[in-house]
């Protein structure tokens, strides 16, 4: 992902996003999730798992917390950047520690560190009703020059 303008810093571009005054990502609306708060190296999101994302054996697909897990760790290391700066996910390790049918997830995420060329961050992923853990992951940034 990469800022759309070279006039905001990333965690300005993020909560540009969040009011509404920049279209978010399409992948939000085909995965159903969302961009719900952001600060400076911290990003959460939530979605609605279902069977829209169901696997063959009836949970809900690995991919999809991946994604939700991804995005917020992206986005926390977008919210360190400066204006123009954007990054790519170049390493990525999620532990899926439970399974689930149905219901509202919240991936919450935090840049570790954020330097010139690389950035890591982690995050987890637990249940908005339940506060049960189901993933955790890490990743490695580039950050893309101006």
């Amino acid at each position: 992902m990469t800022t759309t303008s070279t006039a905001r810093t990333g965690e300005e571009f993020l909560r540009a996003i969040i009011a509404g005054e920049v279209p978010p990502p399409p992948v939000t609306a085909t995965l159903r999730f969302e961009l719900v708060e952001v600060g400076p190296g911290t990003a959460v999101f939530e979605g609605d798992a279902g069977e829209f994302v169901h696997n063959p054996m009836g949970t809900v697909h690995g991919g999809y917390l991946t994604t939700l897990l991804d995005s917020a760790m992206g986005s926390a290391v977008l919210s360190r950047l400066p204006a123009g700066r954007g990054y790519t996910t170049v390493h990525l390790t999620v532990h899926l520690v439970r399974g689930l049918t149905a219901g509202r997830l919240r991936a919450q995420a935090h840049a570790v560190h954020v330097g010139r060329t690389t950035a890591t961050a982690e995050a987890r992923l637990t249940g908005v009703a339940d506060g049960k853990l189901y993933a955790h992951a890490t990743t490695t940034c580039a950050i893309l020059p101006a």
